[in-house]
């Protein structure tokens, strides 16, 4: 009976571990499509506020801004690392501490190297590692907001702008769809890349907007001001929403994995389970007929 009993045990613990996982599953579900929508609508505004660098770049216009322009002799550079606060996501947190690790490494031969992580799961693998980050940040949450995003994005421009800073790499998990998500270390400082629409090399670009179409009110100068920096805070408000939409991804996925595994073993046990149980109820009928045979005779 004891056999039978731990068996039963076992198969009701993980029954309850199950409810966990399938409700995890299911918040992480839930939580994935209104992080999806966001991504989704910053990718577009991302895509669009580009597109104008690239319409003013191909009009005419020189353009010239302190951000677009790679300094003569870079001396700093920061490494910000986008993780999650919270584990049971799968391969989430590791694939993008592999590629943060090994740019940090890199950098490595810069004068001044600083490193900054964002979630609690980072922070804790680079100490393990006996690298403390010089900044952490542990209050972006699922939900990461623009003001939030701003905050740090105004403190890089001032730094940059002032001279003392030179290079910005992002570690991140890049979202593309529901089924491609994958880490990424991006350069967002300086913007070499601005004056890019889409996938277009810059002579087809050239040929597609067909030289000047634009009147500047009051100064093109006073536009790009507004417009580049912008651009740079919606790429790296972009990188905290593909960052928070593929941890629920992850999360999801590992949780179903998780509620399929558990289900499997439950299916198992049972089986164990029914088989103990039937040997006990025969051994037991046969003593009982044991018994009787040795009374009768």
């Amino acid at each position: 009976m004891a056999k039978a009993r731990a068996l039963d045990r076992r198969r009701k613990s993980i029954s309850s571990i199950r409810k966990i996982t399938r409700t995890m599953e299911l918040i992480s579900r839930a939580q994935f499509k209104r992080a999806m929508d966001r991504a989704v609508a910053a990718t577009a505004y991302t895509r669009r506020i580009t597109a104008l660098v690239g319409h003013l770049a191909h009009s005419g216009l020189a353009v010239s801004h302190p951000l677009l322009q790679e300094h003569a002799e870079p001396q700093r550079a920061i490494l910000l690392v986008l993780t999650a606060n919270r584990g049971l996501c799968g391969g989430y947190n590791g694939s993008v501490f592999r590629l943060a690790y090994a740019r940090w490494q890199e950098l490595g031969d810069w004068p001044q190297a600083g490193l900054e992580v964002a979630g609690k799961r980072g922070i804790s693998a680079f100490r393990f590692r006996k690298i403390p980050p010089h900044e952490c940040f542990t209050h972006f949450s699922d939900k990461p907001s623009f003001a939030e995003v701003d905050v740090l994005a105004g403190r890089y421009l001032h730094d940059f702008a002032a001279g003392d800073l030179d290079r910005l790499d992002v570690a991140y998990t890049k979202f593309e769809s529901l089924s491609r998500q994958y880490a990424v270390v991006e350069t967002l400082l300086p913007l070499t890349n601005v004056g890019q629409v889409g996938n277009l090399p810059p002579q087809d670009e050239a040929e597609h907007f067909g030289g000047p179409q634009y009147e500047f009110l009051p100064s093109a100068e006073s536009i790009l001001d507004e417009v580049v920096p912008t651009s740079f805070k919606v790429k790296l408000f972009k990188c905290f929403l593909d960052a928070a939409v593929s941890e629920q991804i992850a999360r999801m996925v590992a949780m179903k994995a998780a509620t399929e595994n558990a289900d499997s073993m439950i299916s198992s046990l049972s089986m164990a389970y029914n088989r103990a149980r039937q040997g006990q109820i025969t051994g037991e009928l046969l003593e009982i007929l044991g018994g009787a045979e040795a009374i009768n005779g």
